[in-house]
């Protein structure tokens, strides 16, 4: 017999899936490069190619992870294409052929622009090309991983005071600009980058179950339980010296209910019902200091400076999406009807506000008076498919546990 949040739950779950077919239909449509090859570097806020704009290695790994993981729900050929598109892309593009590892950037004809080695990049690249390999079983996408995850450990593993180091130059040595974005704090070791570590390797053990690799998802979740996520607060710190000193208060909302269901994920693929448990209880934690973080219209912010109590009051479409799959996940966890009350309400902001009902795909973000932050991308080096295309993903799947019910 059905309950009432289970008859909501599989309305929420088809409408996602409606949205999730949009989104695909924006990205297939319109950021296909028919002359360079691959796929445009930016699509602006008015659906505006900018045809001579350079290529991002996170935008073309997260569209290859995007339509892999579309195709694994269904099997429509033409989502297999834009992945293929992207696979091919990368491997002709981005990987490095003389130094190994993946470049930041290359130009619009597919030269190498930026060729510093990133290890988000890195990583994001690794959980692209095994979701690749779950859906085609082309050997070749989950050996270039393999070889992605070697390069990590060999260069951004830190043996001595544990974590992964940000960034090097092309040759692996160590460079002066470790950041991500100019707004990025220049430390050795962020939150960021490890929860994508974390993310990656994830993703990569389910398909290769290495003992080396086992004790790294291990040992990076026992890095934010004992590091990046702060016992008093329980929001996760940024940024960080090579010793694990804090180099930041701001609070990142949106990361906060993104790693409250990543590092779950990560922990029950592992054999240990101590650290499963453990994890457990440090994902509700993440969702409940996350709650700070929602406005009644039931969007996210985006940061906050606790010291000055200083709002950024921006809600941008990545933190809506994972707030979306995060309150969802924390529902399941807890049975705690106000989980899913929010991860819905979030949803409805998105519908609201969030989606571009002419054109397609969310906007970038949403400002206090509900108007749309100005020039900002559609599709750029960090505007992607990936956020929301896997929030409606995740809840499709989860939601399906509750039929029946």
């Amino acid at each position: 017999m059905q309950t009432q949040s289970t008859t909501v739950i599989e309305s929420y779950a088809k409408e996602l899936e409606n949205e999730l077919f949009s989104i695909l239909d924006y990205w297939r449509h319109f950021t296909v490069d028919d002359i360079k090859d691959g796929f445009y570097g930016q699509i602006d806020e008015d659906n505006n190619v900018h045809p001579t704009a350079p290529k991002g290695s996170v935008l073309n790994a997260r569209i290859l992870w995007t339509f892999s993981a579309a195709y694994q729900y269904t099997p429509n050929p033409e989502y297999l294409i834009i992945a293929d598109r992207a696979y091919h892309y990368i491997l002709d593009h981005f990987i490095d052929p003389v130094y190994g590892g993946v470049y930041w950037s290359v130009d619009y004809e597919g030269n190498p622009l930026d060729t510093k080695k990133q290890i988000y990049a890195l990583s994001f690249t690794i959980y692209g090309l095994i979701e690749y390999y779950r859906v085609t079983g082309v050997t070749t996408a989950l050996h270039t991983a393999i070889e992605l995850f070697e390069l990590i450990e060999k260069y951004s593993y830190d043996p001595d005071k544990g974590g992964y180091f940000e960034a090097f130059n092309r040759e692996w040595q160590t460079t002066d600009d470790l950041r991500l974005s100019a707004k990025d704090a220049n430390e050795k070791k962020t939150m960021n980058t490890h929860l994508h570590i974390l993310e990656a390797y994830t993703n990569l053990y389910r398909v290769w179950k290495n003992e080396v690799l086992k004790r790294q998802i291990y040992h990076l979740l026992t890095i934010f339980t004992h590091h990046i996520i702060d016992p008093d607060t329980n929001h996760q710190i940024l940024f960080f010296d090579e010793n694990w000193t804090a180099k930041s208060d701001i609070v990142s909302f949106g990361h906060d209910i993104e790693a409250s269901w990543l590092l779950l994920e990560a922990a029950e693929l592992l054999d240990d019902h101590m650290l499963l448990n453990l994890v457990r209880e440090k994902s509700i934690a993440l969702a409940r200091s996350s709650e700070k973080g929602l406005d009644t219209d039931g969007g996210m912010w985006y940061e906050l400076e606790p010291q000055s109590n200083h709002w950024m009051y921006e809600k941008h479409w990545w933190v809506q999406a994972e707030a979306m799959v995060g309150f969802f996940k924390a529902y399941q966890l807890t049975n705690e009807s106000h989980f899913l009350e929010k991860s819905l309400n979030c949803w409805e902001f998105v519908k609201k506000y969030g989606i571009d009902h002419t054109h397609g795909e969310w906007y970038w973000a949403i400002m206090a008076d509900y108007s749309t932050m100005p020039n900002q991308d559609k599709a750029g080096l960090w505007k992607c498919p990936y956020h929301n295309s896997r929030a409606c993903l995740e809840i499709i799947h989860t939601a399906s546990l509750y039929k029946g019910l």
